[in-house]
């Protein structure tokens, strides 16, 4: 008898990051590293559940921006470039290590690349999305999207035509790549307000998610808290995260990741190789980075690493999968026992999909092995939010979650404060700049029209989240601020070009248009 359900929920992306100028951008690398490390072992795994007929249901979003970099044929060449690097990197490291102790997960990594780099351009045809559209109609993965560059939406909420664009052209995409709406939409960082629920349901959408506090806070009180979901005001069926059952994959102190038999994280050869020996995976203008290629476990919390074990690796990640589903099971038991009368218990994991094989190297085959424990035993199945609203509808009635988010203090603290505030006078401003010019031109000559779509693009790409969250975390700030500053120089350039009465110039919008060329099919007018 099954008790009760979880939904895993995985959320995918990544900054817009194209730059057709340059070979060796860095930063381009955020997506070759996402794709080695856990797009596509992901793939791999569903389809070995899917071979073994084992049953299992995943939720992953994927946000548009990382969509449009996942079907660009400029970075799938450089990708697939990316890849034979690694190759021939582990055939040198197999060399090198001849007769060291490291030579075994050196022949560890020979084999990954060259298994990985023939899922990618043979079995895949280097089409990632296809594969997982595939995987959707077989029934092992819902698909869903997110804002359109990442908008953290609550602090564009006094505009809202900016929160109605990022909504609506996500929709558009999704549906363009994969021929129906979404039914769930991950708003980003978790960041709900309400209000928000309205313009989700202008497109379709169905479900959303929110931190559990926007439950807990709710009004009126949600009686079973985050176990169910409740309907907005506006008719969106909203999901509360799970605490416990989230920062035990999560947290890399108190949670799986962190056991000593793990593969460590930061220690990369890229530190320690000549670049001579890196070759193409050495980091460009002798800069030190990552490689992916990392010999160490956790070990503790010290300096001193000792060698990867992959064997030991896979039977902890085996320990931790049993323990989970146990863990759930016992959650469910109790939360059943204590709500008579309602719905069975939903427990909502989600995570950054980027945790499972970039941080957490294990993460992929700890999926798997949850999926087959979890196929072994009746009390708890897993399940999408799609699902379980089809099975129970009603769920804990109309309530109206909080203004909330998953980041830093649980609002919006980590996306506005004394390292990134500057920023909002600059995207609030070029969003009225841009709702003035789409209520001005309503039926333009083509040419003035391809100039204002190119100046939607560069105030979409202006509101990513992710340049006031590299901020924030004093990461990348560099390239951030240089983004940022891009994007609302292009947008001011074409603004005050067509209020002059002239066109821009033809060989720079070009330019512009062949660096930001996501979202083919944006229309300006969505902003009027």
């Amino acid at each position: 008898m099954t008790l009760g359900y979880v939904a895993l929920v995985l959320h995918a992306h990544l900054p817009f990051v194209r730059h057709p100028d340059r070979e060796d951008y860095l930063e381009e690398r955020w997506l070759f590293e996402a794709i080695t490390e856990c797009y596509l072992p992901l793939l791999e795994t569903l389809e070995k559940l899917e071979a073994d007929r084992i049953p299992f249901r995943l939720t992953l979003s994927f946000s548009p921006t990382l969509m449009a970099m996942l079907d660009d044929p400029l970075l799938r060449d450089r990708y697939e470039q990316h890849l034979e690097a690694a190759v021939e990197l582990a055939e040198r490291e197999v060399r090198l290590t001849e007769g060291w102790v490291e030579h075994n997960v050196a022949r560890y990594y020979q084999h990954l690349m060259g298994w990985l780099h023939h899922l990618y351009v043979h079995r895949y045809g280097r089409d990632i999305l296809t594969a997982f559209r595939r995987l959707e109609q077989a029934g092992y993965v819902e698909l869903i999207t997110c804002a359109a560059t990442h908008g953290f939406l609550p602090l564009l909420q006094h505009q809202p035509e900016l929160v109605r664009a990022q909504i609506h052209v996500a929709a558009d995409e999704f549906r363009r790549r994969f021929g129906h709406s979404p039914r769930g939409f991950w708003l980003p960082e978790c960041g709900y307000y309400p209000g928000v629920d309205r313009y989700l349901k202008e497109v379709g959408v169905q479900y959303c998610f929110v931190e559990s506090h926007g439950l807990f806070h709710a009004r009126p009180a949600a009686p079973y808290g985050t176990l169910c979901h409740g309907w907005t005001p506006g008719g969106v069926a909203v999901f509360g995260r799970d605490q416990l059952s989230s920062k035990q994959v999560w947290s890399a102190k108190e949670g799986y990741p962190g056991d000593p038999a793990y593969r460590d994280f930061y220690r990369d050869i890229g530190w320690d190789r000549d670049p001579e020996h890196l070759g193409r995976l050495a980091g460009p203008q002798g800069i030190r980075t990552f490689t992916g290629f990392k010999y160490h476990r956790v070990t503790g919390p010290t300096d001193y690493k000792e060698l990867y074990d992959r064997w030991a690796a896979e039977q902890t990640a085996i320990r931790h999968a049993a323990h989970f589903v146990h863990e759930r099971s016992r959650q469910i038991a109790v939360a059943r026992g204590m709500l008579p009368g309602a719905p069975p218990p939903l427990l909502v994991a989600p995570y950054d999909a980027e945790l499972f094989g970039h941080w957490w190297h294990e993460g992929p085959y700890w999926i798997e092995q949850v999926a087959r424990h979890a196929a072994g035993q009746a009390a708890v199945r897993f399940i999408s939010p799609g699902e379980y609203l089809d099975r129970f509808p009603d769920g804990q009635g109309v309530l109206e979650p909080v203004y909330s988010s998953w980041g830093y203090q649980g609002y919006a603290e980590f996306w506005c404060d004394g390292s990134n505030h500057w920023m909002y006078r600059h995207i609030h401003g070029t969003g009225r700049q841009m709702i003035q010019l789409a209520r001005k031109y309503r039926n333009p000559p083509p040419a003035v029209r391809r100039a204002l779509n190119q100046a939607a693009r560069e105030v979409l790409l202006a509101q990513a989240s992710d340049w006031p969250f590299i901020l924030r975390a004093d990461t990348a700030t560099g390239y951030a601020r240089r983004r940022f500053q891009s994007h609302i120089g292009r947008f001011s350039r074409i603004r005050e070009t067509l209020e002059a009465g002239r066109l821009p110039d033809p060989e720079w919008l070009a330019q512009v248009e062949q660096a930001d060329n996501l979202f083919p099919h944006l229309d300006y007018a969505i902003y009027a």
